[in-house]
């Protein structure tokens, strides 16, 4: 059997081509390869320990369990598990369900879905951002910024339950679109039918994609891209013109400030200077008043343009025109959205806001655009308005209090006085765990608004704030004043951890309060501190798994179990190590390959 790697790299070829379809995908299943290379992606995901239904995990995962689910598949008796229904908070203090597929259902999903990508991802708007690979939040953020200039209205998005109501006979009129495959169709249409457990009461699924599935976030995608070819549609009719009229004002005032120019050239050529200060004064006014009047017609109705953003079930429109248009462009999305998708526009919260007086809301970020007459010099030394029409990117004043809040820091007061205040949860933690999570706090938030223009200031406040109850944490766990913890911990201006490793002594401070404003992103800027809670060898699981030599006993040509540790770190903390956990850790791994005898007696604890 071919490769994976071959096979998607020859799906993305053929998907160049708008009228090829699919006829043979399906077979893909039956390449033991394909669950490896599955099985490595999911190896990564800290949920991959998380149980299904069936109350097994990615732990113990072998070629057995490979061949049994090819086998099932080969003689299409499989039939997903139903996914486990969690909530989780949201935000806004509703919550969220996710459904958690089974393990063995998660490999196959995650199989379909490298399968679905191959053939869809070339073709995807530019406009879509979600669950892409080197897209994010900050990518829609920055394409608004680039492309939204200028923008007299905003329209905010909103659909309502997307991932709930996505259709599924729609869906699958889609995917029949590029896929003549109906034995893959039909695996699809289990996945999506196989239901929930709610408090082990089983519900079935008659529409929508459970948020936690592997294959959900692509299959979005897939729905939504509806959308997306239609606002590119749409976008083309509704643009009009090529540039706005002049102001005639503007340019009746440009002509006399060019005569008065001549006129005073004039004076110095012939030497009149009687009234040359009087002319230039007057020059003066006429070029300040100039810059104060716009130079083209910001009402001109034969220009428009309409601008495109969308992350997930959010999407953002900046609008060049009237608020009519605003008005007319939401009833005829809401109108598609029904007829094509069978999906419904939250008409209230689908809101229609100047640009430049009200900041729309965006993937938690403020978004207006700057109205000012501000004359700078550009880097050719002409004068110009170049902040007017510019997209500003703020943080909100909420995002970093409700941090605060969240995390208990911070004591509002009933007078409005604010207090830091200590998180007593943390009394028992480390020294170095208490201040390495107050750093990952900070960086998580900065890292995420670093885009903002404001956030500097309000990310100082927030540092700030978490730096006085660090210390009360700190004064709290060892029954001291915060006075005393500053003398003992304070060293050169910085709040410092000592720690002892096996090579010396190492120190950890609390993050320096700076904050910068990043103008772009990199890709070397996509994680700025390195993840480095994943730790694997060069070694692929895979190969490991193929070896057939237990990594513990040395058994040779036995079939492999993986058994998978969820940290690292807390096999270092134990105090008394199993030899499993000692090679665990001298390796640098989170997994090690038994063999069948071996895994079992490590879950019997007789390892």
């Amino acid at each position: 059997m071919q490769c994976p790697k071959v096979v998607l790299s020859n799906l993305r070829k053929k998907s160049l081509d708008e009228k090829y379809q699919y006829t043979r995908l399906y077979r893909n299943l039956y390449n033991p390869d394909f669950f490896l290379l599955a099985y490595e992606n999911l190896s990564k995901n800290d949920g991959a320990l998380t149980m299904g239904v069936d109350q097994q995990s990615i732990d113990g995962f072998s070629m057995e369990e490979v061949s049994r689910l090819i086998e099932i598949l080969k003689n299409k008796s499989y039939q997903p598990y139903p996914s486990k229904r969690v909530y989780i908070p949201k935000k806004n203090g509703k919550i969220r369900p996710l459904g958690i597929p089974s393990f063995c259902d998660k490999l196959i999903q995650e199989v379909i879905r490298m399968i679905l990508e191959a053939i869809y991802e070339p073709n995807f708007s530019n406009s879509s951002h979600a669950y892409r690979k080197e897209k994010s939040c900050h990518t829609a953020l920055l394409e608004i910024k680039r492309t939204f200039t200028g923008c007299k209205w905003f329209l905010e998005g909103d659909i309502k339950g997307f991932f709930d109501n996505i259709e599924h006979h729609t869906l699958v009129k889609i995917l029949r679109r590029r896929i003549a495959d109906e034995t893959f169709i039909d695996l699809i249409w289990k996945l999506l039918r196989s239901g929930y457990l709610d408090d082990w009461k089983f519900h079935n699924t008659y529409s929508g994609a459970p948020q936690g599935g592997i294959i959900s976030p692509i299959l979005s995608n897939i729905y939504l891209n509806e959308l997306d070819t239609y606002m590119e549609s749409f976008k083309t009719s509704f643009n009009k013109g090529t540039k706005r009229k002049q102001n005639p004002e503007y340019q009746g005032l440009r002509s006399k400030v060019r005569w008065l120019q001549k006129k005073i050239d004039k004076a110095y050529e012939q030497g009149n200077l009687e009234n040359l200060d009087s002319l230039k004064e007057k020059l003066k006014a006429l070029k300040q008043e100039l810059t104060d009047m716009p130079y083209s017609d910001p009402m001109d109705n034969g220009y428009k343009r309409l601008t495109y953003v969308r992350y997930a079930d959010d999407f953002l429109i900046g609008i060049i025109g009237a608020k009519d248009d605003a008005r007319s462009i939401r009833d005829e999305i809401a109108t598609f959205l029904k007829k094509e998708l069978n999906l419904e526009l939250s008409m209230e919260k689908t809101l229609i806001t100047n640009a430049s007086s009200i900041c729309a809301q965006f993937l938690g970020y403020e978004v207006k655009v700057f109205k000012s007459q501000t004359v700078r010099t550009d880097s050719l030394g002409r004068k110009k308005r170049l902040l007017n029409g510019k997209v500003q990117l703020k943080m909100p004043y909420s995002a970093w209090v409700n941090k605060l809040q969240k995390y208990q820091a911070i004591d509002m007061g009933a007078i409005g006085i604010w207090k830091p205040q200590p998180r007593r949860y943390f009394q028992q933690n480390e020294d170095l765990e208490i201040v390495a999570q107050y750093n990952s706090e900070i960086r998580g938030l900065y890292n995420y608004y670093r885009l903002a223009e404001n956030v500097s200031n309000h990310m100082h406040r927030f540092a700030n704030f978490m730096f006085y109850s660090m210390i009360k944490t700190f004064g709290t766990k060892y029954r001291t004043s915060t006075k005393q913890i500053r003398q003992k911990y304070m060293k050169n201006g910085h709040f410092t951890v000592e720690y002892e490793t096996k090579r010396g002594i190492k120190q950890i401070r609390f993050i320096e309060r700076s904050f910068p404003r990043v103008n772009g992103l990199s890709k070397e800027q996509t994680d700025i501190v390195p993840n480095t809670r994943y730790i694997m060898s060069t070694t692929k699981l895979s190969d490991r798994i193929k070896a057939e030599k237990c990594e513990l006993c040395g058994r040779s040509n036995t079939t492999i179990h993986m058994h998978h540790v969820k940290r690292l770190k807390n096999l270092r903390g134990k105090s008394s190590k199993s030899y499993l956990e000692q090679q665990m850790i001298a390796r640098n791994r989170k997994t090690i390959a038994l063999c069948k005898e071996c895994h079992v007696k490590r879950h019997k604890g007789e390892i």
